[in-house]
């Protein structure tokens, strides 16, 4: 019996330590990094890319050579005559034959086409705007997973700072306890102490699951299974030195690298093209056709797969010449709708370059006002802090009262929680600023 709990023990820390070495860890960057990997909205980004390259050669292929293949059959069920009747030699029985089959190639050649010029010329933009639309995606999923990350961070340092207050907590309600049961001081000092404690062992228990919920948005936006586990390397503390630089607050950028920016000015040159497609309708579009075909004729079938089969060959050439003369004003209707659209685009871009100017000011503000509230915050924890300190020594010498020892230690708790928040504030206001300029993390 002590040798097999022996070896069910042996087994539990094997499967523990197994555990541990294979639980994933990531610092930030490194969740960054394996995001823009396996996150699969920018799997999705990627393929859109992909997929807009080979839009780009269908529209290339339009205008060179074309190779087309064709076989017709034809049947008369009902024929003037009776061709049986007919001789050999007589013309009517190539006129009107049984049946009749005709293997044909043509080669189509496209000479001119304004649509298609114009289309080429919008083959740069249509890439633009899938890769904009790709680098907008990395921007919103890095600046998300900058966003859990840190929210996780947040939860698990509360834990921490949770169970140090649990443990101070439960040895100066031991204490009390000792000089309530002593006679020597009241039994509602006793009952603060507890009503904090309880409050905490609750908090705590909420917040171990917040932890897990936590993690898991961080393992979605990462491309993990929910089921692995996963150890968050940095700490709050670390990333704050990261991530103050007055550099970015300083430093001026220029709008025309916002991704949003971007996108406005593709929508307006895709405005700009689509007007010039329309007026292309009204020049005139010139292909050339080669085609090839053996005319075959029989009174059956079967004798197509003959060799005395006679065939009959033809080559016919030419061009074909399109020349749009009216169209009761409909394509005058398109030209000015089109180049309505274009002046709407425009009008967008200029208000998305004033919003954009106005949105870089508030960001930095923002982004400025989150340093100052750390610095406040870091200033208030270690003020609280020492409030505290002095009042539990006030406590135990019996110059404090257990609500003012309650008191200290709800500003402390607080201040504990303030000051983690503020630096969540830099990290996030940050992430965002450089989400707006476009830099990469």
């Amino acid at each position: 019996m002590k040798n097999r709990l022996i070896l069910i023990l042996s087994f539990l820390c094997s499967f523990m330590v197994f555990s541990q070495e294979n639980k994933r860890k990531f610092s930030l960057q490194e969740a960054i990094a394996y995001a823009l990997e396996n996150n699969r909205t920018i799997k999705n980004a990627d393929l859109s890319v992909l997929a807009a390259k080979q839009q780009v050669w269908e529209t290339k292929a339009i205008g060179l050579p074309q190779i087309s293949g064709a076989v017709d059959y034809s049947i008369n069920i009902k024929t003037p005559f009776d061709i049986n009747s007919l001789a050999e030699d007589d013309p009517f029985r190539f006129l009107f034959p049984k049946h009749n089959l005709t293997p044909s190639v043509t080669l189509n050649q496209l000479l001119f086409d304004g649509g298609y010029l114009v289309g080429l010329q919008s083959n740069k933009v249509f890439l633009e705007i899938s890769q904009n639309a790709k680098d907008k995606t990395i921007n919103t999923i890095e600046t998300n997973v900058v966003s859990a990350y840190n929210n996780a961070l947040l939860t698990k340092e509360s834990i921490e700072i949770t169970k140090n207050n649990i443990r101070v907590l439960s040895d100066n309600l031991k204490e009390t306890q000792k000089i309530f049961e002593n006679g020597l001081t009241e039994e509602e000092d006793v009952e603060q102490l507890q009503l904090t404690l309880s409050n905490l062992e609750n908090n705590l228990r909420s917040l171990e699951t917040l932890l897990d919920i936590s993690k898991g948005y961080v393992k979605i936006l990462l491309g993990i299974d929910p089921s692995e586990s996963i150890e968050l390397t940095d700490t709050l503390e670390s990333l704050i030195v990261e991530n103050i630089s007055l550099n970015l607050i300083n430093d001026t950028h220029d709008v025309s690298n916002n991704i949003d920016f971007k996108i406005a000015a593709n929508d307006a040159e895709s405005k700009r093209l689509e007007y010039k497609l329309e007026k292309s309708d009204q020049l005139p579009k010139l292909n050339a056709f080669i085609t090839s075909n053996y005319l075959g004729y029989s009174n059956s079938v079967s004798t197509y797969f003959n060799s005395e089969q006679d065939w009959l060959f033809t080559t016919v050439g030419g061009f074909k010449l399109t020349v749009p003369i009216f169209s009761s004003f409909g394509g005058k209707a398109k030209r000015k709708r089109a180049k309505i659209e274009w002046e709407k685009a425009k009008n967008s871009l200029v208000e998305t370059e004033n919003q954009l100017s106005m949105e870089f000011k508030n960001a930095k503000n923002e982004y400025q006002l989150a340093i100052d509230t750390y610095d406040n915050k870091q200033k208030n924890l270690a003020l609280a802090e020492k409030i505290e300190k002095k009042n539990t020594i006030k406590y135990k010498e019996g110059i404090a009262s257990s609500f003012d020892l309650r008191q200290a230690q709800t500003q402390l708790y607080s201040s504990q929680q303030e000051y983690l928040q503020s630096i969540i504030d830099v990290i996030n206001k940050k992430a965002a600023l450089k989400n707006l300029l476009n830099i990469k993390q």
